[in-house]
């Protein structure tokens, strides 16, 4: 690779982007998609994945096409694109068949150079035959782990995409996701790139995340617990129902809080709505369905708090990574209980007839529980899931900041595993536990399980202390759910072997928690250098500069260039120009209203 190519790479991440310079890792897949290597980037959100394809779009001589599953999304970088003066377009049924049929003329001219389209559209023959007489030089395919029936998120639409390199064999070919195990990254790069390619991983570490999980016990006490001393920070809550959402979000608003829901089923006015007041204001809590995310660029959401066990760990890192995108402290809590295992195992039942798709989600359902029931370093266990392995601790998870203590319960263990065998492996963890504590239930009764050796032979323990049992067994498979039947109890062949004296079983030392009390480091809202009126001043501006454009806030200036303006307090458009994020164009669109307030000189210009 001749040096000529990056530098004009590098003056163009200056001159149009107003970045000194690449983050660490960016810079090679520049590289990379220049010299025409077909090239799949798994790089954590955040990690600034558009500027990849961007900056050697801009280079390429010839249009660039990209591929991505949301209209929403799409509209965004074209409008993040346009502000910094580049001419995008997104072609969809979102828009008027006018201006459609307008910006295809200004692409087919030449004076578009990137056009975003969904997969269907892109993959229609017409669409086809007409790029190919304009001879695209770049495919850029987002949200790759679509493509792949391994990912957590398959699009059947996007399976398409893997004929492109037949229709044009010519262009180069990039694809980006965020989350993929290693299975999904191969299964992304045999399908579009035909098995050659290079898959480029981006460390998956966010060091700045602490991660707790905590068994759910009264949910809403332990949310509101949770929030007390947050009440000044944004965060995103996950509820994995449509209702529930409603309903938090109308508890929350009870309990004095700006909370906002989002979900598939509110009109896309409304979402669109409470997706722009989350964006551009402070202490709003997003509590949402995961209908809400993708190419969410909020940098300062402070915590993610999961009410309900996310689908797989991809979607929780997905998930979990829109916080503290600004380097700043953040966290992420979940509470999970044993139903919400019971109710995905079942969701996965019920997703379609293939075998193998079925297995691989139970697989990955199983990877999640193993993580809420760790008891090493939580880091460690996310990251070694996705491949990479580290040595040390990381000391800003519960588990490193309050170690559980480990202690043997081979005994009780085999008194629930004694009950779960007498009872023919039929019945599910709450009657379980009633026959192994003694409960004089009508069920017990009717069956006769009160006769049973096992009864009543735990009745010293709390009834959170076997389910917390059934939890790590579980996780630990010594005991499976039979889901067919209705979440039953079943052993394994670890199981017998505990049973039968052969194996033990360690687990963390049972504790009644306080309701909500999550070990934690102070959260940092801002840095110390920032003066928080002013930056509070800066984002009304932005706000009404957004508003009059009808884009996003941060298409005008992210929040991480507003805090540097805040900190270095520039008093001239030079030196307004050297602040990251601001390029010519923006200079010249927005320097003075900013200097205005920087300078506290409203007379100006």
């Amino acid at each position: 690779m001749h040096s000529g190519p990056m530098d004009r790479a590098h003056e163009i991440l200056r001159d149009i982007f107003g970045f000194p310079g690449f983050r660490p890792g960016q810079e090679g897949i520049v590289a990379k998609i220049l010299n025409g290597q077909p090239t799949l980037c798994v790089m954590p959100t955040g990690a600034g994945k558009s500027l990849c394809y961007q900056v050697p779009a801009l280079l390429l001589d010839g249009p660039s096409i990209v591929v991505s599953p949301l209209t929403a999304l799409m509209d965004d970088q074209v409008a993040g694109l346009r502000a910094n003066g580049v001419e995008a377009a997104a072609i969809h049924s979102g828009r008027s068949r006018d201006d459609n049929v307008a910006d295809w003329r200004r692409f087919e001219a030449g004076e578009i150079k990137l056009l975003y389209l969904s997969p269907e559209r892109l993959m229609t023959p017409r669409m086809i035959s007409a790029l190919q007489r304009l001879d695209p030089a770049l495919f850029v395919v987002d949200e790759a782990h679509c493509i792949s029936k391994w990912g957590a998120a398959f699009r059947p639409e996007y399976e398409q995409l893997s004929a492109l390199r037949e229709h044009f064999p010519q262009a180069r070919l990039a694809a980006f996701t965020a989350t993929a195990d290693t299975a999904t990254r191969e299964d992304i790069a045999r399908k579009l790139f035909g098995g050659g390619g290079e898959i480029v991983v981006h460390g998956f570490d966010r060091p700045n995340l602490s991660l707790a999980v905590m068994p759910r016990d009264k949910g809403v006490a332990q949310m509101l617990a949770f929030l007390q001393d947050r009440k000044d920070v944004s965060g995103i809550i996950y509820c994995l129902s449509r209702k529930s959402t409603e309903e938090t979000a109308a508890r929350l608003v009870e309990a004095g809080y700006r909370a906002l829901p989002y979900h598939a089923g509110l009109s896309p006015e409304m979402r669109r709505d409470h997706q722009e007041i989350f964006m551009a204001e402070p202490a709003v809590i997003m509590v949402a369905t995961i209908a809400f995310g993708m190419g969410i660029d909020k940098p300062d959401i402070r915590y993610v708090l999961h009410l309900d066990l996310p689908a797989s760990m991809e979607a929780y890192y997905q998930e979990i990574g829109r916080a503290g995108r600004d380097g700043g402290d953040a966290e992420a809590l979940m509470l999970f209980g044993l139903s919400d295992a019971r109710m995905r195992r079942q969701f996965i039942e019920n997703d379609g007839e293939d075998i193998d798709h079925k297995r691989r989600e139970h697989k990955r359902l199983d990877a999640l529980l193993a993580y809420c029931e760790a008891t090493r370093c939580r880091r460690q266990v996310l990251l070694s899931y996705f491949g990479e392995n580290r040595d040390k601790a990381c000391g800003n998870c519960d588990i490193c900041l309050d170690p559980p203590k480990l202690v043997d319960a081979t005994r009780e263990a085999q008194m629930l595993m004694s009950a779960i065998a007498r009872t023919g492996q039929r019945f599910g963890t709450a009657h379980i536990i009633d026959i192994v504590r003694g409960a004089d239930t009508e069920k017990v009764r009717e069956r006769g399980h009160d006769s049973l050796p096992t009864f009543g032979v735990g009745a010293g323990r709390p009834k959170p202390f076997w389910q917390s049992l059934v939890r790590q067994c579980l996780a630990g498979g010594q005991l499976s759910l039979d889901i067919e039947g209705f979440g039953a109890l079943q052993l394994t062949e670890q199981g017998d072997a505990v049973l039968t004296g052969k194996a033990q079983v360690e687990t963390r030392e049972y504790v009644a928690r306080k309701t909500g009390s999550s070990p934690r480091r102070q959260v940092q809202v801002l840095p110390e250098d920032v003066d928080a009126d002013l930056l509070g001043q800066l984002k009304s501006v932005r706000k009404e500069l957004a508003a009059a454009k009808g884009v996003p806030a941060y298409v005008v200036f992210p929040d991480a260039t507003l805090m540097e303006m805040a900190a270095i307090k520039p008093q001239s458009l030079d030196a307004m120009g050297q602040v990251k994020g601001v390029g010519p164009k923006k200079l010249s669109d927005y320097g003075e209203v900013f200097l205005e307030i920087l300078t506290g000189d409203p007379g100006r210009g």
